[in-house]
C-alpha cells in the first residue's frame, strides 16, 4: 500500500513539474519512434532464427529556451527503448545534452553522436537495421562525454568539430577529436546535392577518415562514401571502404539498395521497399546478405516491419 503511495505521490510530482516547466518555458516537444521487424536471421555458425526485433525505437523530449541578446539555450533527452528485451528496464542512453546557441553557431555537452557519425547524412539507406554501414564501417559513435561545436552556415557550408574527453569509458585515456566539413541539405530538400568529408583522431580507438556524397535527380537519389581508418595505437595498417547506395520513389513505393565492402573486414549488400502509409507510418520489407573475412559462409536476413514516428 505504501509502495502505492509512493508511485502515485511521484507521478502527481513530475506531471506538476512538468506544467510548471511548460508555462516557464518554451513549449516542450515530445518525439520518438518505433521501428519493429519481424525477421529470420541466418548466421552461420548457428541455427536460423525467427525474431520480432526492434531497430532503435526510441522517444525524447528537446526544447529552447530564448535568453535574450540573440542567445538560446537548447537540449535534448533521448533514450532507447528496446521492445525486444526480456527485461522490462529496456532503456538506453542516446543523445542527452544541453547547449547555447546564437550568430557565433552551436556549442553543447553532455552525450551525443560525434560530427562523422552525423555527417552521413542519409545516405545508409538501411540505417538502424541489420544492414546499417556500421556493422562493417568504424566511425559511427555516440560518445558519453563530448563537447561539439557547430558553426553556424555560411551560405550552404557549415563546419563542426567534436572533443570527447580522455575520461569516457571508450577513450582508454586518450582525448578524442570528431571535425567535419559539410555542404548543403542532408535531407535534399533544399539543395539536390549533399557532401560531406570528416575525420576521427583517437575516437573509441580509432582514427577515420570518411568521404560522403548524396545526390537527387527527380525521384531518384544516389549516394556513395569512402572511408580510410585504422587502429589510433598500434602497428596496424589502414584499410579502406566504399560504400553506393541508391532509392526510387514510385507513387508511395521507395526502392532501396546499397553495396558495402571493406578491406580485410568483410562485404555485404542490402535491397528492400518501403511502402508509406502516411507522413509518419511506412512498411518496409528488406533482403541483407553479409561475408566477414573471418567466417566462409555468409550471413542471410529477410524482414517485414512496421515504423511510426510522433
Amino acid at each position: 500500500m505504501m509502495n502505492a503511495f509512493c508511485k502515485t505521490l511521484l507521478a502527481t510530482a513530475i506531471a506538476t513539474a512538468s506544467i510548471a516547466s511548460a508555462q516557464a518555458a518554451d513549449p516542450l516537444t515530445v518525439y520518438g519512434k518505433l521501428n519493429v521487424t519481424v525477421q529470420n536471421n541466418d548466421e552461420s555458425g548457428a541455427d536460423s532464427v525467427t525474431s520480432v526485433q526492434s531497430n532503435a525505437s526510441r522517444f525524447g523530449v528537446k526544447g529552447d529556451y530564448d535568453l535574450g541578446n540573440s542567445l538560446t539555450a537548447f537540449y535534448t533527452v533521448e533514450y532507447e527503448v528496446a521492445t525486444d528485451s526480456s527485461s522490462s528496464t529496456n532503456f538506453k542512453a542516446r543523445n542527452q545534452f544541453v547547449g547555447v546557441k546564437g550568430d557565433f553557431g552551436a556549442i553543447s555537452v553532455g552525450r551525443n553522436d560525434t560530427l562523422m557519425k552525423g555527417s552521413q547524412g542519409h545516405v545508409d539507406q538501411f540505417n538502424d537495421l541489420i544492414g546499417d554501414l556500421k556493422y562493417l564501417f568504424k566511425g559511427d559513435n555516440r560518445m558519453a562525454q563530448t563537447v561539439t561545436y557547430l558553426s553556424p552556415a555560411m551560405g550552404e557550408v557549415r563546419f563542426g568539430a567534436t572533443y570527447v574527453a580522455d575520461a569516457d569509458a571508450s577513450q582508454n585515456g586518450d582525448n578524442g577529436f570528431s571535425s567535419a566539413l559539410m555542404y548543403g541539405d542532408a535531407s535534399l530538400k533544399r539543395t539536390a546535392v549533399y557532401a560531406a568529408i570528416a575525420y576521427d583522431s583517437k575516437v573509441s580507438g580509432y582514427d577515420v577518415l570518411r568521404a560522403t556524397m548524396q545526390a537527387k535527380m527527380g525521384d531518384f537519389k544516389l549516394g556513395g562514401m569512402y572511408q580510410q581508418q585504422e587502429k589510433s595505437e598500434g602497428d596496424s595498417n589502414s584499410i579502406n571502404g566504399y560504400l553506393v547506395s541508391a532509392a526510387y520513389d514510385v507513387n508511395a513505393v521507395t526502392l532501396k539498395a546499397q553495396y558495402q565492402d571493406m578491406d580485410d573486414t568483410g562485404s555485404g549488400w542490402s535491397v528492400g521497399a518501403d511502402y508509406k502509409l502516411a507522413k509518419p507510418t511506412k512498411l518496409f520489407a528488406f533482403y541483407t546478405s553479409r561475408s566477414m573475412d573471418v567466417n566462409t559462409d555468409r550471413d542471410n536476413y529477410i524482414g517485414i516491419g512496421l515504423e511510426h514516428k510522433f
